[in-house]
């Protein structure tokens, strides 16, 4: 298949992961550590609700808040040159 001929098929929105070999992919800056952490009763509530009214985990929207916090506050910090000191959410 050439470039051309693939990029029509993904520009079609047809599936092109049949043709990606993905035993061996890997996602960067991605190994998890566990840690416990203690909330309080009404914020475990809060973040249950708000998780529940978005449709994820609440692992994951505190995952999500805290990698969006860390992000801007990385970005404040290295506001020097945004676009070569900037991460994303998504390297998390």
């Amino acid at each position: 298949m050439t470039a051309k001929e693939f990029d029509k098929k993904f520009d079609d929105g047809e599936d092109v992961l049949e043709y990606f070999d993905l035993s061996k992919a890997r996602r960067s800056n991605l190994k998890s550590k566990k840690i416990n952490i203690d909330f309080p009763t009404w914020m475990i509530n809060l973040l249950d609700k708000e998780a529940e009214h978005i449709g994820v985990s609440r692992e994951s929207i505190i995952k999500v808040w805290l990698a969006e916090r860390l992000e801007n506050s990385y970005m404040i910090k290295s506001s020097g040159n945004l676009q070569e000191n900037k991460i994303s959410v998504r390297e998390f």
